[in-house]
Parts: structure tokens; sequence; C-alpha cells
């Protein structure tokens, strides 16, 4: 009986009744709630915030007998056959053939192998699209389709039904009946985030309204309207979260000016062998404004390959320098480390500027001695990986910090190097194409420069996409222009861990092809499994011109430069992302000989292919980002993983990215008049900031 008491919602408080784990409401219990739990679903309040994936439209069903054709409909049948049809030249096209009374309608894929699977005979469907005439019957090419639960009877419901995301064990009646039943008993609770004055500014609705729409509506109307409110929310929260960082790194966090005068300047710009373009030069002043400030610099500096960051990242460094300060850059791999230290060292041979490398493969010895001497201050530039996180590298005077491709470096990192009363200032870089709506959220504490391409800069690259029946007419190609003097890269596919290693992926590939189409060429491999001698000898060998070809996995996609590498063919290129295939295109052709990378293809999947079409027709990196994000969605893109950050819920960043450009300038408005949020009316939005933020950002609750 106490058990019984302490578990009945009466007895329960708004804020009790919201957060009581889910096992105890109706039509739960103890297993459901497990499977559940899958779902990231524990208590009432996320059932309640758990949103709808789509809708099932039932409010202008149609029967086949009123089927016109060109005319959108929708209909629902029984699935009564199902065939498929293979060309002699592979194609493959898939019919299913529903029934709805004494009338029936087909259905036809072309290249969608993988439906196959999704339908059986007996099956109740919903085909959505425009029919035509063919054969004397109504058939729809592609339809948008929906598999109903056979006890569904959608043709008496005529209303909008929620589609939630599904874990083994859980039908999608069942969890729209337990969704139903906590809105009607909890969305009341709901504690309203935004004052009356917000919710004017902004035009939205009441979060319970927002809440019972979007899991029960009544039209469209109130799906978009539901929408509205908590996208808005969910934005907002992010940027608020954000603009506090901001806040506080400007007002709360001191370093040391570092002024860029004219002298400076002079010594700096002097050491480099060529003139720094229009955009570089905005750059650096950019960055030169903010490293004169006593609160720390973070800025992005954002370009797409050969833009020329580095050389931005360089006089940043030398500046620190200028004034007695150390600095460190990070890269992403030991390979790209390696490389930059010997760019610097090349570039600073004639100064007294000390340099060191610091990565994971030094020796015990060397890293002793090392640790010593940049403690001491005998360091002056630390080039490095990872590892200089990892190993908490203590500074004798850190003033800048570089990071080269910010998406592998989280923000949490960044706080890790902060080791006196000063903290450094900060310069983060990336040559990944980023759409402008993702940078907004993944650095949005962050100022950004962007970097244009630099003219004159590399030769025009030319893309292909390679079909099975015309690749030994492109490993043809490939041999003409080894034998002309130019040199080649390979990409391994990417593999599943269960299906094979990268090694053996990489390894494979180099045996067939040494002892096949490139057998009269020099050729070697280069994976993340080699040890870092070895890595180093293949670089060396390639750079050199010993090497004519050299097959790799994706450890190519950032920093490696040889000029004279002009050809590239890329296998399994589905696997990779439009932006990562921008990285690999911009190895070759760095030059003064024009470029061809050939993408072939294991897969027919429409989205590979729109990608990879893509990819052939574009050589902006930006636009390209765009479509990634168009085609792939922002799930790939807003990586919790990289970024720390908690999913989205419901907000999309493509089609929400003027809402996205409304909160972003509200919280920073919000926040420049209320830093801290301290007002009575912005306590319940700031809780929901910090509990969703806080540890993304690194953020305490001061308040």
């Amino acid at each position: 009986m106490a058990d019984s008491k302490t578990h009945d919602p009466d007895a329960k408080t708004p804020s009790e009744k919201l957060t009581q784990p889910i096992q105890f409401l109706k039509g739960v219990g103890p297993h459901r709630a497990q499977l559940l739990e899958k779902l990231g679903l524990r208590t009432a309040a996320d059932l309640l915030f758990f949103f709808p994936r789509s809708y099932q439209d039932f409010t202008t069903l149609h029967q086949i007998t009123e089927l016109e054709a060109e005319q959108l409909a929708s209909i629902v049948g029984v699935v009564e056959d199902i065939d498929q049809v293979i060309s002699g030249n592979g194609k493959h096209v898939l019919y299913v053939l529903i029934k709805q009374g004494a009338q029936h309608l087909r259905g036809v894929w072309f290249n969608q192998a993988f439906l196959l699977h999704k339908f059986h005979v007996g099956q109740r469907v919903m085909f959505r699209g425009k029919a035509k005439l063919a054969g004397g019957r109504f058939q729809m090419t592609h339809p948008k389709t929906t598999w109903l639960d056979t006890d569904q009877n959608v043709e008496d419901e005529k209303q909008l039904s929620p589609v939630y995301r599904l874990t083994e064990g859980i039908q999608q009646r069942q969890i729209r009946e337990i969704v139903s039943q906590t809105v009607d008993q909890c969305a009341g609770l709901i504690q309203e985030a935004f004052p009356d004055e917000l919710r004017e500014q902004v035009s939205v609705c009441e979060i319970e309204t927002a809440v019972r729409q979007i899991h029960a509506p009544k039209n469209q109307d109130e799906v978009e309207n539901a929408r509205a409110r908590l996208v808005y929310q969910e934005l907002f929260i992010l940027q608020l979260a954000l603009a506090i960082r901001r806040f506080r790194v400007r007002s709360q966090s001191v370093s040391l000016p570092l002024e860029l005068t004219p002298k400076i300047q002079a010594r700096i710009t002097g050491r480099l062998p060529f003139e720094l373009t229009r955009s570089q030069r905005t750059a650096l002043g950019d960055i030169a404004a903010d490293m004169k400030q006593a609160f720390p610099m973070n800025r992005l500096l954002h370009g797409e390959v050969g833009s020329g960051k580095t050389v931005v990242a360089v006089c940043a460094m030398l500046l620190a320098v200028a004034h007695g300060q150390q600095a460190t850059l990070m890269a992403p791999t030991e390979i790209l480390a390696r490389q930059h230290i010997q760019t610097l060292t090349q570039l600073l041979k004639n100064t007294r500027v000390r340099l060191a490398l610091w990565t994971g493969s030094l020796k015990a010895a060397e890293r002793r001695l090392l640790s010593q001497k940049i403690a001491d201050g005998e360091i002056d530039l630390v080039i490095g990986t990872q590892a200089v996180v990892a190993s908490r590298l203590t500074f004798h005077r850190l003033g800048l910090v570089v990071i080269d491709e910010q998406h592998k470096f989280g923000v949490r990192q960044r706080a890790l190097l902060k080791q006196s009363e000063h903290d450094p200032h900060y310069l983060v870089m990336t040559a990944t194409p980023i759409p402008r709506t993702v940078s907004m959220t993944l650095f949005g504490d962050l100022d950004v420069s962007v970097l244009e391409r630099t003219n004159g800069v590399g030769q025009k690259v030319n893309t292909y996409l390679g079909q099975e029946e015309n690749r030994e007419q492109w490993w043809e190609f490939f041999r003409k222009k080894l034998r002309e003097g130019r040199q080649g890269f390979i990409v391994a596919p990417l593999v599943d861990a269960e299906d094979d290693s990268e090694l053996s992926s990489a390894e494979r590939m180099f045996e067939a092809l040494a002892n096949g189409p490139l057998a009269e060429f020099r050729v070697d491999v280069l994976h993340g499994r080699q040890s870092i001698e070895q890595k180093e000898a293949a670089m060396r060998d390639f750079a050199a011109g010993r090497t004519q070809a050299i097959v790799a996995t994706s450890v190519i996609e950032v920093g490696i430069d040889v000029p004279n590498a002009t050809l590239m063919t890329i296998e399994s290129a589905e696997r990779f992302g439009l932006s990562q295939l921008h990285q690999l295109r911009g190895r070759v052709s760095r030059g003064h000989h024009p470029g061809y990378v050939c993408a072939f293809a294991t897969s027919n999947e429409p989205e590979s292919n729109e990608r990879l079409t893509a990819f052939a027709e574009t050589d902006n990196g930006f636009e390209l980002a765009e479509i990634d994000l168009r085609i792939r969605g922002p799930g790939n893109l807003f990586s919790t993983q990289q970024s720390g950050f908690p999913p989205l819920m419901i907000a999309d960043l493509i089609r929400d990215a003027e809402v996205l450009e409304r909160a972003q300038r509200d919280a920073r408005r919000l926040i420049a008049e209320d830093p801290e949020m301290e007002q009575a009316n912005y306590s319940r939005l700031r809780q929901l900031v910090f509990a969703r933020y806080g540890k993304a950002l690194n953020l305490s609750d001061v308040g």
C-alpha cells in the first residue's frame, strides 16, 4: 500500500509528476519502460518532448476510382503482389500491386532494390503521389509510402496521425497511446519559460498549447503553430548558452594584450616569401584587433583548401613570440603536425625563434627533456597533436593556442590549456566547408573570419564519376599522366568494422594495383595503422618523387601537400561525405598542372548518386556543404560526438535557418542587457539553458 501511495500521481507536485519514472505511467510498466529507455525516454517530461518525426496524413484519402492522371492522391490498400525485374545492364525495377476493394494500383520504383524487403503480401500501405495510366491501369512512380498497422482503420480517422521513432518491441499504436495519455495528464503541468512580453515579441503560442498541438494536431496549421514555438525555443536556448559563454569570455577572462605594432608587422611579413593576399590581410587585421584586447581572442578562421590559413596562423604565432609569449599549434594528425614543423623550420631558419614537436609518439626520455624546456620557457613555438592537451603539458607563458581543424577538438578541451592567471588567446581553423547554420551552432561562441581561396594557387581540378565499364580507360589515363612525370593518390574505401579493417583494405588495394594496373610504377601505401616512421618514409618518398603513386586511406584528407600530385582515384566514394570528398580533392593540383579526380561508387542508391553528382559538378566547398546538409540532414554534420552538444530535438538547420538567425540576434540582445539572466521572469529559461548546455559549453551556473 505504501508503494502504491508513493506513486499516486495525485499525491505529487507538478514537478514530481513530470519527473516521475516512466514505468509508473498508465500503459507502460517495467517491461515497456526498459524498451522506451532505448529511445531516451525515462520520465513523463521525456514523453511530452518526444516529438513526432512525421505525420500520416489521412485528411484527404482517395478511392482508386477517383484517380485522375497527374493529380496528387493518397490511396490506402493491401499489398497483393510483389515483383522485381533486373535487366541485362543491372538496372532494377520493383513493382508492388495494392488492392482497394475491387480496384488495383501499382507502385513502381527504379534502382531501389533496398525497398524489396519492406513489402510483403497482405500488408496495408498508403501510397501518395501522382498517378498515370499505364497498360489500362493506374500506377504511381516512386510514391511516398506509409506502412500501416494492420488494425489501423485509417479510412475512418480522417486526421493527421503522429509517427514516432520506434524500438524493437514497441509498436506505433502503443507509443501513440502512451504519449497521448501522458499529454492529457501532464501537458498542463509544464512551467512556461517565456515571459509574456517575450512570447508576444516573437509571436509564438504558450508551451502547453504547443505540446498538445504537436502530438495531436487537427490540421497542418496546428502543426506549424506548435512547431514555431518549439523550434524557436530550442534554438533560442542554444543561442542563449552560446551568448553567455561569449560574454563570460569577454568579461571574466583576462589575457595579455598583444599588439601588432607597425614594427612587429614589418618583421613578421618580412619573413614571408610572398605578399599576403587581401583576404589574408583582412583576417590578420581581425586577429590583431582581438589579440590587443585584455580578454582572450576566440576566433574561427574558416577557409577552403588553398586559401592560406596556415600563413595567417603563423603570423599570429609570431606576434605572440614578439611579445615574449609562447604559442602552440595543434594539428589533427601527427603527419600534419610534422608537415607544419617542417614548413616553420624552413621559414624561421635564420631567426631566434625556437620550435619543438610534441606528439604521442615521443619516447619517454625525449618527453621529459622537452617538457622541461617548454616549462622553463626555452621553447617559443610548440607544434603538436591532441597530445598537447592529453599530456597536460605545462607552458611557461602561453599566449596563443592555434587549433587546426577545430571539429577534432571540443570546447572543454580548449579550457584545459589555461594554466595561469592569464588565458591564452585562441585561434581555431578549419578547411572543412561548414554551412552557415551549422557554423552558428557549433561555433556560435566564436567570432568568424572567412578566407577566400587565393587566386593563382593550384590549377583546375577535373572531377569525373567513374563507371565500372570505363575503369580500364581511367587507369590507362592514370598511367599516361604518371609516364609524363605526374603523381597520383588512390584513396582506399572506408569499411565497416565488422567487415574488414583499415589496414587490410589499404593493403589489399596496394597489392592489387602494384601487381596489376600500376605494375610498371613504384607504388606505396599509407594508412593510420602504420608507425610514424613508416608514415614519414612513405610521405617523404612521395614528396620527393621517388614514389609515383600512393594508396592511402582518408589519413590524407587534411594537409598533405605534394604539388606534383595531380591524380586521384577514390574507391567506394559513396561512403564519404561531400565535404570529405572535397577535402580529398584538395590534395591534387596544388602546383602548376591541372588535376584529375575520378570517383567510383559501389552503390546506386539515389542519395549517393545525388551527392556524387554534386561533387563532380561543383567545386565550391561552401556550396557543397549546403548540398550535403540538404541531402544528409544535420544529424551527421551536427555530430554530438564531435561537438559535445546534445542533439536538436525538433529544429531543422535547413528549414529553420531564418529562425536560427533570429534566435541568435534575440539571444545576444538579451544577454547584452542581462548577462546572467538574473531578472526573475527569466528564472525558468535560465534553468533550461544551464541544464541543457552547461556541460557541453563548460558553463558553471553562477546564478
